[in-house]
């Protein structure tokens, strides 16, 4: 198992539209020499609730995705409130940790909307990607400054592209439909540490 200090619970959406995103932020993060984490992870039934912060208490890092306020395209048509959620129990525990054991983060994809859709939050700065690949790769370098030997965006470009050609070898293995399963999450965190160049090891 990794160290704390090593992982990063990532809150972003589930859904097919964010697909390019999450392996931007799975390959950004293994890339350079984290471990992302999911609720993916936790198995359905009771508790699950505290199982989320139980995750979110193992990492020393949390990257909280709110790009996704609009209304879901599928009747009932519901902005979707897990991101917020887990970001509102992850900010509680900060405050209540004393020092704090944890840093955590917000990603939007557009400038200033952040001000409105979550005013709570005025006076923290977003990381903006723009809703693009590229845009997350760049701001995971722009969070985490952790060593002189930080791989450069190329680095991290080239593991994103890499595991993205592994995509549909990852769902066949895991059996899964979708990218967003227990099972496809623990293939592509593999993959993705075998997609990364050599120079970069």
């Amino acid at each position: 198992m990794a160290k704390k200090a090593d992982q990063v619970f990532l809150n972003v959406p589930y859904d097919a539209r964010f697909e390019n995103l999450f392996l931007a932020y799975i390959a950004g993060i293994t890339a350079l020499g984290l471990v992302p984490r999911a609720t993916l992870e936790i198995p359905g039934g009771t508790r699950r609730l505290e199982k989320i912060l139980v995750l979110i208490s193992k990492c020393e890092y949390s990257i909280h995705d709110l790009s996704r306020v609009e209304l879901d395209r599928i009747s009932p048509r519901v902005p979707r409130f897990n991101m917020p959620f887990e970001l509102g129990l992850t900010v509680a525990r900060h405050w209540k940790a004393r020092p704090s054991e944890h840093t955590w983060f917000v990603c939007e994809s557009m400038d200033r909307r952040l001000l409105k859709s979550l005013s709570d939050l005025n006076g923290t700065d977003p990381y903006i990607h723009g809703g693009s690949a590229t845009g997350v790769l760049r701001e995971l370098l722009n969070m985490f400054e952790l060593s002189d030997t930080q791989p450069s965006l190329e680095t991290l470009t080239r593991t994103f592209q890499k595991l993205h050609r592994r995509k549909s070898g990852v769902l066949a293995a895991s059996g899964s439909g979708t990218l967003f399963t227990k099972r496809a999450f623990r293939g592509l965190c593999l993959a993705a540490k075998e997609a990364i160049p050599r120079v970069a090891r």
